[in-house]
């Protein structure tokens, strides 16, 4: 059976007592990352995640799918360059993804931003001599910025990364280009 028959990775969630009817890959992440793979995110009016959640889903599809440079290229401009995308991919592939939760969508913090927190489940060995496996969950409460492409003049929603090192001070000006100054735009969801 083809990937894009089956339920898309960013709908599976392996604590939901009731399940919605599943999507396919095919009619949630896929024309996200097919959109990117095809050069068509670039273009005016392209296809783009509308919201921070939406734009969450792509990139947990993404991982589980290990498409990393869809990872990189989701993640704020300034902070592209400093991520690693073999040890992205690596991470990727020997992860056992269990499903996703969104716990919490909050879509507007101030003129631009937004925070999804979200239980990432995979699996992990009890013991290195159990062949059971057990479920756990990646945690996170993730920052989101709407800014400018690089392309043309559109916005679109970025993951802001707070594990890149970056040498960024208070009064410079935004690692997302709004203008002002990062401790009162992205760096109030970076340093927190």
């Amino acid at each position: 059976m083809q990937p894009s028959l089956h339920t898309c990775p960013c709908q599976i969630t392996p604590t939901a007592e009731a399940a919605n009817a599943p999507i396919s890959y095919q009619d949630c992440c896929q024309p996200y990352h097919d959109a990117f793979y095809n050069g068509e995110v670039d273009k005016a009016g392209g296809i783009k995640a509308e919201t921070a959640e939406r734009l969450m889903r792509t990139r947990y599809s993404a991982f589980v799918l290990v498409k990393p440079e869809y990872i990189v290229k989701t993640t704020v401009r300034a902070q592209q360059n400093l991520l690693d995308i073999n040890a992205i991919e690596s991470w990727a592939k020997e992860t056992d993804w269990a499903g996703l939760e969104i716990v919490e969508h909050i879509p507007k913090l101030g003129k631009r931003h937004a925070q999804v927190e979200f239980k990432a489940y995979f699996n992990t060995k009890k013991n290195a001599g159990d062949l059971a496996e057990k479920v756990q969950a990646h945690h996170e409460l993730s920052a989101f910025v709407k800014a400018k492409s690089k392309a043309n003049d559109d916005t679109r929603w970025y993951f802001l990364d707070p594990t890149v090192a970056m040498t960024v001070t208070q009064k410079q000006p935004c690692i997302c280009g709004s203008g002002e100054k990062f401790k009162r735009c992205c760096g109030m969801y970076l340093l927190s």
